[in-house]
């Protein structure tokens, strides 16, 4: 199954978790969406949206400014 993907770089809060959400509408389960962002706060964002919509957040990397997450819906 490929995975998705979204790119949030330059997008602040709450940008980058509302892209997650419409993104989200598209997704059935089993699907992976890949989501890469530079928002500070998007590490707690995307954990908190994860827990409030039940999804799974398979990983998250932080690799210099960029971080990465994937999540299964």
């Amino acid at each position: 199954m490929p995975v998705q993907q979204l790119d949030a770089r330059g997008l602040k809060c709450p940008q980058p978790t509302l892209k997650v959400t419409v993104m989200a509408s598209k997704m059935k389960p089993g699907d992976v969406l890949e989501v890469v962002a530079d928002c500070a706060t998007f590490e707690k964002d995307v954990r908190d949206w994860c827990a409030r919509s039940k999804k799974t957040l398979l990983w998250f990397k932080e690799d210099g400014t960029a971080k990465r997450c994937q999540i299964q819906f």
